[in-house]
C-alpha cells in the first residue's frame, strides 16, 4: 500500500507546488469541479477549524492562511516537499509539529486524542483504491481526535457525479497517471466509511465536490474495514 500511496504524491514536487494554487484552487476548482475556492472551500475550512488542529494532506498550506490566530496547527503528510511548502507559507513559529507519515498506517501514539479538529482537504480522491478501501484513513484520523472533536474535508467525486468536458479530461488524465484514484468514488460510500467511525455525519455537494463533516467518534475498537 505504501508504494501505491507514494505513487499518488510523486507529482507534488517543489516546482509543481509553485503552480498548485493557481491551477487547482483557481482554474480547476472554478471550471472543472464547479466548487469555487473562495465561495465554498475557504469558508468550510475556516468554519470547522478548532483550537488544536491537525491538517492531513497539506498541499501548499493554502487553507491554513485562514486559520484563526489562536489556533495551534500540526501537519501530517507523506510528501516532504508539501510539509516544507506549508511550513514556509504559514510560518514555522505557528506550526506545532510536522509529521512525515503514510495516512494508511496507524498514527503515532503521541497524536492520539490530541486534536479538536482534523482536516482532509482534497486528499481522499488522491489516495489509492476505492472509497471503501480508504476507510483506514478515516479510522486513523479519528484516533487523533478528542471525543468532542470533528473531522472535516472535501473530495472530488467520481464519474457518476456527471463531470463537464474539462472535468472529464482531467479525471481521465489524473486517474491514468495515478494522481487521482476516484473514478468510482460516490456519496454513498463516503457516508459508509465515515459512519463506521463516527455517530454524526454530514455531507453536502457543491458542484462535483463532496464537503463532509463527522463528529462524535465511536469509542472502542473501530472495525478494520
Amino acid at each position: 500500500m505504501k508504494k501505491e500511496t507514494n505513487d499518488g504524491i510523486k507529482v507534488y514536487t517543489p516546482l509543481a507546488l509553485k503552480f498548485y494554487d493557481w491551477w487547482v484552487l483557481n482554474i480547476s476548482n472554478r471550471y472543472a469541479w464547479k466548487c469555487a475556492t473562495e465561495r465554498h472551500l475557504i469558508p468550510y475550512f475556516r468554519n470547522n477549524m478548532r483550537n488544536h488542529h491537525l491538517d492531513i494532506g497539506v498541499g501548499t498550506g493554502f487553507y491554513l492562511n485562514y486559520a484563526p490566530s489562536l489556533c495551534t496547527v500540526s501537519l501530517l503528510d507523506l510528501n516532504r516537499a508539501s510539509l516544507d511548502a506549508a511550513n514556509a507559507r504559514v510560518g514555522r513559529d505557528r506550526i506545532k509539529e510536522s509529521i512525515l507519515h503514510d495516512v494508511f498506517n496507524p498514527f503515532p501514539s503521541h497524536l492520539h486524542d490530541q486534536f479538536d479538529s482534523v482536516s482532509l482537504f482534497y486528499l481522499l480522491h488522491c489516495l489509492p483504491g476505492t472509497m471503501k478501501e480508504k476507510f483506514p484513513v478515516i479510522r486513523n484520523a479519528a484516533t487523533a481526535l478528542t471525543d468532542e472533536g470533528c473531522l472535516f474535508g472535501a473530495t472530488i467525486l467520481g464519474d457518476d457525479i456527471g463531470h463537464n468536458a474539462f472535468g472529464r479530461k482531467l479525471m481521465a488524465a489524473y486517474n491514468k497517471k495515478g494522481i487521482f484514484s476516484n473514478r468510482t468514488d460516490n456519496i454513498e460510500d463516503l457516508q459508509t466509511i465515515l459512519s463506521e467511525a463516527f455517530h454524526q455525519v454530514d455531507i453536502k455537494v457543491e458542484g462535483k465536490v463532496a464537503l463532509f463533516k463527522a463528529a462524535n467518534k465511536k469509542t472502542g475498537r473501530i472495525p478494520v474495514s
